[in-house]
Order: structure tokens, then C-alpha cells, then sequence
């Protein structure tokens, strides 16, 4: 029998401990699934490498029904991939996965390091917001590596849409509507471009992501209707805007742990070897998703419970990554950890489990890592002033991020440091 929490709902216990609720939990119970209420709705809430092999190997779970719907509008939308299962998911993830060859992903690093270049040489001496720039640059990267290059000004809408969509995700009411008539622009601007290229009024790569995604065909060898491919490339798009995230705390671990900024600044192939670990703990360490919702297709039994069709499960993403049986210290700031790393699918979970071909994980890991990397390497290289700020990070907030967004300025040190 697992344990059942003893309220009759859970909702605002969630809302208010946010990251840690279901850890907490799963502590104080002694157990790594426990059942209660959110929303109203019976939910099986479970974390750790096991749960997560659970729940993301044998096609046991679909994303339908498992998200509220304005969650889903802002992060996904009908049609989309993370709401198809089987054979058509499989189908339609194919498209993704094939961006993200090596070549790719190194050119979408070197687009970021350009657009970086061009938009720090004009900070001044004013500070500026890291998590508001890097955005505004991964946009600009992202529509540039897509095939699809946009004017400052077409940026500058977009990247605060985008903004909106991951912001205001985990919110309700009248926040979340806002973020969701923005996006509605957003998909207006997508479905031209669609348009554009399937007309031949705009020419791009059909290897290019944008020509990835206007030229794919489904099982019966159809067209995406216009508004489903458009919601794809935002797909594409969107979770690239969404590593300033990463970014802003890779940021944050160089101003509080100056050790790894001085190795980085070094230049060297071998200063630089421990990028990448770095990269992999900001992503361990650091609050990104707090968890991911599935609903139950087939009988299974794990952990002494019979899971039946239609159950509502979700699982721990923050809490297994800080999980102390799989990382010893984890609340501990260790990138060495990652040198001898053995890339365990279910261990280190921040944007999903399992294998990619396999399962609903995200494709685009190694995209983030190479952008993470060059965002590190650059950060450690300028030399930028740090003024005093709070760098605290509330793990309430849903999603989280530094108070301050981290504060830099162009050069020179101030406040706590640099950068």
C-alpha cells in the first residue's frame, strides 16, 4: 500500500514549496511514490532514476490530459509533438532530431558567439539584465541557425513572447491570458513564414530547421496543416530562447564560485576541458522544470502499486537530480562531479529521461550544452562588472531565476566582482 498524504488536496502546498514539494515528501514518507490530490485530481507523485526509467521506457505514459490546458497552450499547443504518442510521435520527433547533427549544433554555437560579439560591444557602464540580453540573443541565434534571420526590431518582439510563454507557464489568471494573446502574434508571425516557404516567396535550406519543419510530411505523406507546422517551428524556436535560463545561472555559479571564471579566462585547451562539466552541473544543480505530468495508458506495476489506464502521475525532475543516492553532497555547486561522468539516461534529468530515439525526451541537450558552454566561455573571457545585487533564487517561483536576472555591466570590477 503506498502512502496517501493526508490533505484532502495538495494544490497550494505545491504552489507554495514549488521545486522541493514532492522531495519533501517522498523524505518524510520514506518512500520514492506517494499518492494525493492537485487540482482536485488524483495524481501519483514519484522521483529517482527508477521512476524516471518508469516513466519515460516502454510507452507507458501519454502527455494528453496530463498538463493543464494553459500550460500546454503556452509551452506546447494542440497538434504538437509532445502530445502525440506512438508511431506519430516517433514519426514527427524524427524532424527534430534531424537538426540536431553535430555540424548543426557547433554552427548554432558559433551564430550565439557572433550575436553576442555584436550586442555586448554596446553595453556601457549601465547594468543590464543577463537573463532579458541573453534572451533577446538566443532569439536572434535561433531564427539565424533556423534559416529564417530577422531585423532588431522583429527580435525584439519576438524575444519578449517567448519570454512570456516560459514565464508565465507555471502562473493563472490574468498573467498567463496576457502570455497567451502574445503567443497568438507569435504564431501569426510562424504560419507567414510556413506560408512563405512553402509558396517560394522566402527560399531557405530544406535543411534548415525552418525548411525542416514547412516541408515535413506525416505517415500518409501530407503536409502539416499550416498552423501545426507553425507551431512546430515555434517548438523549435522557443526552447532555444529558453536556455538564457541555463545561462543566467551558469552566470550566477562563475560570480559565486570565481574559481571557475579564472580557470575559463584562461584560453587554454586545457582551462577549457572542464566546460562541459560545468555546463552539466548548472543543469543538475540549478531549478529549471520542477516536474513532468503523464497520464497512465496500459496496466503496469511498479514499487508494490498496480498503475491502471487514466491514472495521473507525475514525476520529480528537480528532486532526482537532487537526489543524494545518485549525487552525493547535491546541494553542493561540484562540476568535477561530471569528469567521469557515465551519461546514466535516468540520473541526470533536467529536460526528461530515456533515451531521445525512444522516448518523449528532448532532443536538443546537446544544442543547450553547446550554448551553455559558449555562453560560460564568454562570460568568463569579458570580464564583466558584477554591481551588488540579489542573486538569491526562490524555489517557490515557478519557473525560478535569480531575483535580479543577474545584473552585469560592460567592464571593469564593481560590487561583488566580475564575472
Amino acid at each position: 500500500m503506498i502512502p496517501k498524504l493526508p490533505s484532502p488536496d495538495s494544490s497550494l502546498a505545491f504552489l507554495r514549496e514549488g521545486y522541493t514539494f514532492i522531495s519533501s515528501r517522498c523524505d518524510r514518507l520514506g518512500t520514492d511514490l506517494f499518492r494525493t490530490r492537485i487540482a482536485g485530481r488524483p495524481v501519483y507523485c514519484m522521483r529517482g532514476a527508477e521512476a524516471a526509467q518508469i516513466f519515460y521506457d516502454g510507452d507507458r505514459f501519454s502527455r494528453k490530459g496530463a498538463l493543464p490546458p494553459t500550460v500546454v497552450h503556452l509551452l506546447q499547443d494542440k497538434g504538437s509533438v509532445q502530445t502525440l504518442d506512438g508511431a506519430a510521435h516517433h514519426h514527427r520527433k524524427a524532424m527534430f532530431t534531424a537538426m540536431m547533427a553535430p555540424e548543426s549544433i557547433a554552427r548554432i554555437g558559433s551564430i550565439f558567439e557572433d550575436v553576442w560579439r555584436r550586442r555586448t560591444a554596446g553595453w556601457s557602464g549601465k547594468p543590464v539584465v543577463l537573463h532579458e540580453e541573453a534572451r533577446w540573443m538566443l532569439t536572434a541565434a535561433a531564427c539565424e541557425w533556423a534559416g529564417i534571420p530577422q531585423p532588431d526590431a522583429v527580435v525584439d518582439r519576438r524575444a519578449a513572447e517567448f519570454g512570456l510563454m516560459v514565464d508565465q507557464a507555471g502562473s493563472f489568471g490574468p498573467a498567463n491570458w496576457w502570455a497567451q494573446l502574445r503567443r497568438r502574434s507569435t504564431e501569426r508571425w510562424a504560419q507567414g513564414i510556413v506560408s512563405a516557404i512553402r509558396s517560394g516567396a522566402l527560399e531557405v535550406s530544406p535543411t534548415s530547421a525552418a525548411g525542416l519543419v514547412a516541408g515535413h510530411r506525416d505517415p500518409e505523406g501530407q503536409l502539416l496543416p499550416v498552423d501545426i507546422a507553425a507551431v512546430e517551428l515555434l517548438n523549435v524556436l522557443r526552447p532555444i530562447v529558453a536556455v538564457a535560463r541555463f545561462i543566467t545561472f551558469a552566470g550566477t555559479a562563475l560570480v559565486e564560485h570565481p574559481q571557475w571564471r579564472q580557470q575559463f579566462a584562461g584560453g587554454s585547451d586545457d582551462d577549457r576541458a572542464d566546460l562541459e562539466p560545468f555546463a552539466q552541473e548548472v543543469r543538475r544543480f540549478y531549478p529549471f522544470f520542477p516536474a513532468i505530468a503523464g497520464t497512465v495508458l496500459k496496466d503496469f506495476s511498479w514499487n508494490g502499486h498496480d498503475f491502471r489506464p487514466g491514472s495521473w502521475v507525475m514525476l520529480d525532475i528537480y528532486g532526482t537530480n537532487h537526489d543524494s543516492r545518485l549525487w552525493p553532497d547535491p546541494e553542493a555547486f561540484r562540476p568535477e562531479r561530471f569528469r567521469t561522468w557515465d551519461d546514466n539516461p535516468y540520473r541526470l534529468v533536467p529536460q526528461g529521461a530515456g533515451q531521445v530515439s525512444k522516448a518523449h525526451r528532448c532532443p536538443g541537450e546537446g544544442l543547450t550544452l553547446e550554448l551553455v558552454k559558449t555562453a560560460v566561455r564568454l562570460l568568463a573571457e569579458g570580464g564583466y562588472g558584477v554591481p551588488a545585487q540579489d542573486l538569491s533564487i526562490s524555489l517557490s517561483q515557478l519557473p525560478s531565476i535569480p531575483r535580479s536576472g543577474l545584473l552585469l555591466t560592460a567592464a571593469g570590477p564593481a560590487g561583488r566582482g566580475t564575472v
